[in-house]
């Protein structure tokens, strides 16, 4: 809300999340589902890293390269701070795009992403974000960008002018962003409440506004209170990044590929009739009423033989990141949620169990007794894992020993950091080169008890209650209060258990303790 920022909105930062879809690990597993080659990533960019945190994960818990951006100077430090407390090889900045892109001392990079910033610049930065990737971006690269598509948004369109304009146009002195956008959602209501025909028309958007009254407010002062927001189509965005000869790889959701949980055999067979690769996006985009696509861009697209693919497909390593009893796959698609084959599912699930990393050809080796062969069922049943969080690939044994110093480095400023800041809840492991991000404030306090000696769950318990008194904090369990450890200590010491019994194993197998 304020021209020094571009129209991008200032006064309350991003939040502190982590998206997956940014790590560089998961992108071959994608690729060769797809039927592609991909590069071997050793230097990757992300422009508008928000608080930093999925970049400064990604370095510590691996020997990639990273360098960012994000003109938020308060975020950038704390960008910064991350960075220095893992000694991980990340170089922040808190420049704009056209003077971070202008910059000569940057290298070419394997890899570069962009989550949800595309829809919030105007078409100027776009217009240097892809200058960028046409000269930075190596033959062979890859760029991960998601961005609002108008097949599910279009509708939204008016209403975030309205909300923009009204928090620029009628704030008063002083007032803080965070008042502003209570304010302008205030207003916006009572729009709907006169039932103008757009309402009639669009009745999705009067549910749209009733979630933003209960999400973050950062979270809906970035999304919807910038100056630009244009939703872009996937042909649109085809013809944005064609200078920088980029190409359509996959989704990064897998989800959203497999046709069956998402289409009717009717839209199915339209599709199919459609030669046109980006008419065809396009077009799947409005069957399903897209909102928000998450893609995988590649600079030189080289496809695969139909051995290539099954090779590189053996040869990937992967471990299961929840105790055995605590896994349920489920696949959630337009058309509904879908359990995958049983007969498949639980023998990888059972071979998995022991959380030892081990190569598809090794799951396929394990379980040939049992009749389950590497099939597309096969395949699809690892890679709805991996998109569940259940699964994820695993690094070679030089990279994990040399990422060990850094994760434990930055696992144990978060561990610290969680005494007073409930926002950066997950743990970097190097094993992965990814966090583990099922964990909360409890746990994050219990890892950091555990790594000063409580090994038992009442001196967890105890270490709690002591820690979190002293700084006058609410204990939080899966983000639902307990009044005090005291008052609920039942309840703490069956999560403590827990933690001892069933979460340490796991947080050994993947060297975060």
């Amino acid at each position: 809300m304020s021209t020094a920022t571009e129209g991008y909105v200032s006064g309350l930062d991003y939040t502190y999340g982590y998206h997956v879809e940014l790590n560089p690990q998961r992108i071959p597993l994608y690729f060769l589902n797809a039927g592609l080659a991909s590069p071997t990533i050793h230097t990757a960019c992300e422009l508008g890293f928000g608080q930093g945190v999925s970049m400064n994960m990604h370095a510590a818990a691996s020997t990639v390269e990273w360098y960012g951006t994000d003109f938020n100077s308060a975020q950038a430090a704390f960008a910064q701070e991350m960075a220095l407390a893992s000694g991980a090889a990340v170089r922040v900045y808190d420049e704009s795009f056209a003077d971070f892109c202008a910059r000569t001392d940057l290298p070419d990079f394997d890899f570069i992403g962009l989550h949800g910033v595309w829809s919030w610049i105007s078409d100027r930065n776009r217009t240097i974000v892809v200058d960028f990737l046409r000269r930075r971006l190596k033959v062979g690269g890859v760029t991960f960008i998601s961005y609002n598509t108008p097949a599910g948004d279009a509708a939204m369109t008016p209403m975030q002018e309205i909300l923009t304009r009204h928090a620029e146009a009628l704030a008063t002195p002083g007032e803080s962003t965070a008042d502003r956008i209570g304010r302008a959602l205030d207003f916006a209501e009572a729009l709907i409440g006169v039932a103008p025909k757009y309402a009639a028309a669009h009745p999705e958007v009067a549910q749209r506004l009733a979630s933003l009254r209960q999400a973050d407010r950062s979270y809906v002062a970035h999304e919807y209170f910038n100056r630009d927001w244009q939703p872009t189509s996937f042909s649109r965005m085809a013809e944005w990044l064609a200078p920088a000869k980029l190409e359509y790889a996959c989704s990064a959701n897998f989800f959203n590929t497999v046709d069956a949980w998402n289409l009717t055999p009717e839209q199915q067979g339209l599709l199919a009739g459609i030669p046109d690769a980006t008419l065809r996006e396009t077009v799947r985009d409005l069957m399903v009423n897209q909102r928000f696509r998450r893609d995988y861009w590649v600079r030189g697209a080289r496809k695969l033989a139909v051995a290539e693919k099954l090779e590189g497909l053996l040869k990937q390593k992967i471990m299961l990141l929840k105790p055995r009893g605590a896994v349920a796959v489920k696949v959630t698609g337009e058309r509904g949620t879908f359990v995958p084959d049983q007969s498949v599912c639980d023998p990888i699930l059972d071979v998995l169990a022991d959380h030892r990393p081990r190569t598809v050809a090794q799951i396929e080796t394990a379980l040939r007794d049992k009749g389950v062969t590497p099939s597309p069922l096969f395949v699809q049943v690892i890679l709805s894992m991996l998109e569940t969080g259940d699964v994820f690939p695993v690094q070679e044994e030089a990279v994990i020993r040399s990422a060990r110093k850094q994760t434990d480095k930055l696992n144990a400023f978060l561990c610290e950091r969680a005494r007073h800041h409930p926002t950066v809840t997950a743990l970097a492991s190097p094993v992965i080169g990814a966090p583990l991000t099922e964990h909360h404030r409890v746990m994050m306090m219990f890892h950091l008890g555990f790594r000063q000696g409580r090994k038992q769950p009442a001196d967890l318990v105890a270490f709690l209650a002591k820690t979190f008194g002293t700084a006058g904090m609410t204990l939080l369990d899966a983000e639902k209060p307990y009044l005090a450890p005291e008052a609920n200590r039942l309840a703490v010491m069956q999560s403590a258990t827990r933690f001892i019994e069933h979460v340490m194993p796991l947080l050994r197998a993947l060297q975060v303790i």
